[in-house]
């Protein structure tokens, strides 16, 4: 993929270029509608865009064809403003259904999907706005934070210095000097808004380069179920995009948890049918200290 490391142009011409480049990728026709549409713009300013698109910044991407009156990819087509992921696709029109879903007179186009809806975690704005007020200012909140093991009011003071999605809820990585630690906290947990204590130059614990499972990168291996048949393995690996039935993926080894939870791997059970784990660590001594203890 080649690419364009460093746009001189302004973040709202940014992103119609990437909706050029998306729409016609993936869909296979691209014309002005999608732009006025998608952006609310006129239709010179859209023909101006794909216009200097097509002369300027990927010359050999786009053809126009007449019969379908727009442009679609050529055989040479190679992105230069995404990275050509179907996931750049899916989760475009993944918040086009959020924006439809609060305005349903809004048409934005590439609505031939429907996404499973998960459940609406409720995160109170003073409470977020206090927590990443904190984290960019690396200062102390006095917090009300209850968990399932600790339902009770439980006041404690942390060092946020991270938001974290774990795929399905928001966390956030903090310094808590209850336990002189570093731990995950999960937002829909504080209770009443955090109070602001400012920062505390001598506690340099609590720097987020003191984090050693956020600040270590942790290799995991993955591999198709060894249970399974050569065939199903071979269709295992490429559901996973693996590379000779091996699929390795780099992360901090604070996050680790949350990845085998998405990746539906619990290091503690094996499945009794192999059809349902499909897939297991290869590397698995190495990884277990970045567990859930």
């Amino acid at each position: 993929m080649n690419s364009i490391k460093h746009p001189s142009f302004k973040f709202d011409l940014l992103q119609r270029y990437r909706l050029i480049e998306i729409v016609a990728l993936w869909e296979g026709k691209l014309n002005a509608s999608h732009l006025i549409d998608y952006f609310a713009i006129g239709r010179q300013q859209a023909s101006k865009d794909i216009n200097e698109y097509v002369k300027n910044i990927a010359p050999n991407n786009l053809t126009y064809n007449s019969s379908l009156k727009g442009y679609e990819p050529t055989n040479s087509f190679s992105p230069v403003i995404t990275s050509g992921n179907a996931d750049e696709y899916l989760q475009l029109v993944s918040r086009n259904n959020d924006l439809v879903n609060t305005f349903q007179d809004l048409s934005l186009g590439l609505d031939c999907t429907v996404r499973v809806t998960t459940p609406e975690f409720k995160i109170a704005p003073a409470v977020l706005r206090a927590i990443i007020n904190a984290c960019k200012k690396n200062t102390r909140l006095e917090v009300d934070y209850r968990s399932v093991n600790a339902p009770n009011k439980d006041g404690r003071i942390i060092v946020p210095h991270s938001l974290v999605h774990s795929g399905m809820r928001w966390h956030v990585r903090a310094y808590c000097e209850k336990n002189q630690d570093f731990r995950d906290f999960v937002l829909t947990r504080f209770h009443s808004v955090p109070e602001a204590m400012g920062s505390d130059d001598t506690l340099s614990s609590s720097s987020p380069v003191n984090d050693e499972k956020w600040n270590t990168r942790v290799h995991l291996c993955f591999m198709p179920d060894s249970r399974l048949s050569p065939e199903q393995q071979a269709i295992v690996a490429q559901d996973y995009g693996m590379t000779n039935n091996r699929l390795l993926i780099t992360i901090r080894g604070a996050l680790v948890p949350y990845l085998l939870q998405l990746m539906r791997i619990d290091v503690n059970t094996i499945a009794a049918d192999a059809r349902a784990q499909q897939i297991v660590i290869e590397n698995i001594e190495a990884v277990k200290q970045w567990m859930f203890q």
